[in-house]
C-alpha cells in the first residue's frame, strides 16, 4: 500500500472515530429513554403469557421501546425486583403485591393481565392412596411459588387457606419454593422432593397427562375450592413504582398500551396462532399449552380494565389469608390502585 493511501486511511478511521464518540452519548441517551424492564413469573406460565407476546407480536418495537423480561420464580421476586429498581415494571399476583405494600413496599397496580386465576394444589401421582383430601396433606412437604421476607405470594397465601380448609395448620407442613415455570415445578413433583405443589398452568396439566400428579384442588373448578372465599381475585395485573408515574408517565402509558396490544392480540386469535408466535414446538408442551388456552378461554382480560367484583373479591382474599392483628387488614387494593392508563370495566 502507497504512502499516500495509507495517509488517507488513517485520517478516515480518525474520523470516523470521531463520528462515534461524538454519537455515542446521544445514542446511549435515546437507548436509554427507550429501554423497558419488566420483571415476571415464567417463562411460559400460562398467567403470564401477554408479557412473553409482548416482544414476539412486535408490541414493543410498535411503542418505540426495547422490552427487557426478567423472569423469576415468583410474583414475590418480579416484585422485588421492581421495588429495587432492577425493574421499571413488574407483573405478578395482585395478593402478594398487597403483602409487600402492608410490609412498606411501593407498589402501585395500574392494569389487569388475567380475570381467572388458574392454580392447582397437584399432589404426586405415588400418594392417591395417602391422599384424598386436604387433611391429608398434614405433615407433609408442599411448594409454592418463590416469595421474599417482604411478600408473600399469592400461592402461598392460597396453600395456607386451602390447608385451614382442611383443618390442617400451615405449620404443620414444610413449605418449600417451586418457582413459577415447568423446569422448576416438574423436577419437584418428578423427584419427589415436594409431595404437593400449588403450582400453574400449563404445567400442571402436563405432569397430569404425564401421570405424575393428580389434582387435589383447582380454582377453575369451584366445586374443589368451596372453602376458599374471593376465589375469583384479580391474579396477575401490571404494576409499577409511585416515582416511575411521577416521574416518566410516557413510559407507562406505554407500558400499559403494549399489554392492551397483547390482550388484544390473544383475543383475536386462536391458541395455535399463540404457540406458533411464542415458537413452541415441542410436542409435550406444546399440547399442555393448547389443553390449557381451550380449556380456560377466560384465563386473560381482554382490555386490561378493572372490574370491580373482581377487586372485591381480591380484598377478600387477601385479607382472609391473614391472622388476627395484622396491618394488612387495613388495606384494600383501592388504596394502591392507578386506573387512568387502564380505566375500568364492569
Amino acid at each position: 500500500m502507497s504512502e499516500k493511501k495509507s495517509r488517507s486511511m488513517v485520517r478516515l478511521l480518525v474520523l470516523a472515530t470521531g463520528l462515534l464518540i461524538a454519537a455515542s452519548p446521544a445514542m446511549a441517551a435515546h437507548e436509554a429513554a427507550d429501554k423497558i424492564v419488566l420483571s415476571a413469573p415464567g417463562p411460559r406460565n400460562i398467567s403470564y403469557l401477554p408479557i412473553d407476546l409482548i416482544p414476539a407480536i412486535g408490541a414493543d418495537k410498535e411503542e418505540g421501546v426495547s422490552l427487557k423480561i426478567l423472569h423469576t420464580g415468583g410474583g414475590g421476586v418480579a416484585l422485588n425486583n421492581l421495588v429495587t429498581k432492577n425493574a421499571d415494571f413488574a407483573v405478578a399476583g395482585v395478593p402478594a403485591a398487597m403483602s409487600l405494600k402492608s410490609n412498606g413496599g411501593d407498589v402501585v397496580v395500574i392494569a389487569s393481565v388475567d380475570d381467572a386465576p388458574l392454580f392447582v394444589l397437584m399432589v404426586r401421582a405415588g400418594l392417591k392412596d395417602k391422599v384424598k383430601r386436604i387433611a391429608d396433606l398434614k405433615g407433609k412437604v408442599i411448594g409454592v411459588n418463590t416469595g421474599t421476607k417482604t411478600s408473600k405470594t399469592t400461592s402461598q397465601q392460597l396453600a395456607e387457606l386451602l390447608l385451614k380448609s382442611g383443618g390442617v395448620r400451615p405449620n404443620s407442613v414444610r413449605i418449600v419454593p417451586a418457582g413459577q415455570s415447568w423446569v422448576e415445578q416438574s423436577s419437584l413433583m418428578i423427584s419427589g422432593q415436594a409431595d404437593a405443589v400449588v403450582g400453574d398452568e400449563p404445567f400442571a396439566s402436563r405432569l397430569l397427562a404425564d401421570k405424575r400428579v393428580f389434582f387435589l384442588a383447582h380454582l377453575a373448578q369451584p366445586e374443589t375450592v368451596k372453602g376458599i372465599v374471593g376465589a375469583n381475585f384479580l391474579h396477575a395485573a401490571l404494576e409499577t413504582r409511585s416515582d416511575v408515574i411521577a416521574n416518566q408517565p410516557a413510559k407507562v402509558e406505554k407500558m400499559v398500551r403494549m399489554v392492551k396490544k397483547s390482550l388484544a392480540w390473544i383475543a383475536s386469535h386462536t391458541p395455535e396462532q399463540v404457540a406458533d408466535v411464542l415458537g413452541v414446538k415441542e410436542p409435550e408442551e406444546r399440547a399442555a399449552l393448547l389443553l390449557s388456552l381451550n380449556k380456560y378461554p377466560k384465563t386473560f382480560s381482554r382490555d386490561g380494565k378493572f372490574s370491580a367484583a373482581q377487586l372485591k373479591e381480591t380484598d377478600i382474599f387477601f385479607h382472609s389469608s391473614l391472622e388476627k392483628g395484622d396491618a394488612g387488614l387495613s388495606l384494600s387494593i383501592e388504596q394502591m390502585l392507578d386506573d387512568r392508563w387502564a380505566g375500568r370495566g364492569k
